[in-house]
C-alpha cells in the first residue's frame, strides 16, 4: 500500500488539519520529522499546505478548523497544529488553544524543533532540572518565594498545578499560589511527574 494511500486510510479522506474533502489532498512531509513514512507525514488539502509554506497568505479565519484538529492523537498533525498555534498567536484565540494543548514531552521537542514563525526561535520553558513544561503541567516550587503585591511567602513544597507559559520569555510561568495567578521564574520549579 502506498504511503499516500495509508495517510488518506488514516485520514478517512479529510484533511487532517481543516477536515476539507477534496480531490487535491495529499501527503505532506512535516519539516523536521524525526521519521519517515506515515509517523512522518499529514494528509493535508491544497489551501493547508499553501497557507503553510507562504505565511504572507495566510486567511486566519481558515485555522479555526484547528480548535478541532488540535485534539488528534496523531503525532505529526499534532506538530503541525502546534506550529501553526504558534504561529498565529499574535490573534488571541491560537493562544487560548495553545495554553489548552497537550504535547506530549517528545512530541513538543519535534514542534520546536525548527522556527517555528517567520525568523524567530521557538521558546522553550524548562524547569531547575532542564525537564521540559508544557502548558497545563504541574510544578512544584523548590524555593521559598516572597511573593510582590501578594502580601505572603510562596513556601517551598507547593504545588502549583496548571501552569500557563509565558510565551515570549521562557524564564517565566503563570500559575495559582494561594488563590492569586503570579508569575514564577522556572529556576525554581519542579515538574511533578
Amino acid at each position: 500500500m502506498s504511503l499516500n494511500q495509508e495517510l488518506k486510510d488514516r485520514a478517512d479522506g479529510t484533511c487532517e488539519l481543516c477536515a476539507a474533502v477534496t480531490e487535491s489532498n495529499a501527503e505532506f512531509a512535516v519539516p523536521g520529522s524525526p521519521t519517515g513514512g506515515l509517523d512522518g507525514h499529514v494528509y493535508i488539502c491544497d489551501t493547508c499546505k499553501n497557507q503553510y509554506e507562504n505565511p504572507d497568505a495566510v486567511e486566519v479565519n481558515h485555522w479555526r478548523s484547528l480548535n478541532d484538529s488540535m485534539w488528534s492523537q496523531v503525532p505529526p498533525v499534532q506538530v503541525m497544529v502546534y506550529r501553526l498555534l504558534y504561529r498565529l498567536r499574535g490573534e488571541g484565540w491560537p493562544q487560548d488553544l495553545l495554553d489548552m494543548m497537550y504535547l506530549d514531552d517528545e512530541t513538543k521537542k519535534w514542534a520546536m524543533n525548527t522556527e517555528l514563525a517567520e525568523g524567530e526561535e521557538a521558546i522553550i520553558h524548562k524547569d531547575a532540572h532542564g525537564n521540559l513544561l508544557a502548558a497545563g503541567d504541574a510544578v512544584t516550587l523548590i524555593k521559598d518565594l516572597k511573593v510582590k503585591g501578594g502580601g505572603f511567602t510562596a513556601k517551598r513544597g507547593t504545588a502549583v498545578r496548571r501552569i500557563s507559559l509565558v510565551h515570549d520569555n521562557a524564564a517565566h510561568i503563570e500559575g495559582r499560589v494561594e488563590g492569586q495567578q503570579i508569575v514564577i521564574l522556572t529556576e525554581y520549579v519542579k515538574k511533578m511527574s
